[in-house]
This record gives structure tokens, C-alpha cells and sequence, in this order.
């Protein structure tokens, strides 16, 4: 039997995109403990994510002097 994630977004810019995978696709040890499980899904849906919706950002912290 195959473990399988399945990643989902909704945003109010695009219509809803939505995935499913095995383990053995994302890579996963289904071994692993549910910590160690847990990181390795949510590192790979925030890179799932980043490739879907092309997400670029920036922070810019001005400071005044005198």
C-alpha cells in the first residue's frame, strides 16, 4: 500500500492547484518519525508552492540617520 500527500492551494489570483503523491515520488522515508516526516512534507510543499505560484518577495528595512 502507497502513503500519499496530497498538496493543495487556493488563492484569490488563481484557480485552485492541487496535487497528490506518493512517498516514493517526494522522495519520503515512510520510516521516519512523524517530526521528522512532518519537516520533510513542509520543507517540500513550501517548495511546491514557490514553483507553483512563482512567489518572489522582498523585505526592506530603512533605517534614518542624522
Amino acid at each position: 500500500m502507497y502513503k500519499t500527500i496530497t498538496f493543495a492551494v487556493d488563492t484569490k489570483y488563481k484557480d485552485p492547484i492541487q496535487e497528490t503523491f506518493t512517498f516514493e515520488q517526494l522522495g519520503i522515508d515512510e520510516q521516519l518519525s512523524d517530526i521528522e516526516m512532518k519537516k520533510q512534507i513542509d520543507f517540500i510543499f513550501k517548495n511546491w508552492v514557490s514553483d507553483r505560484l512563482n512567489i518572489s518577495y522582498s523585505i526592506v528595512i530603512e533605517t534614518e540617520t542624522d
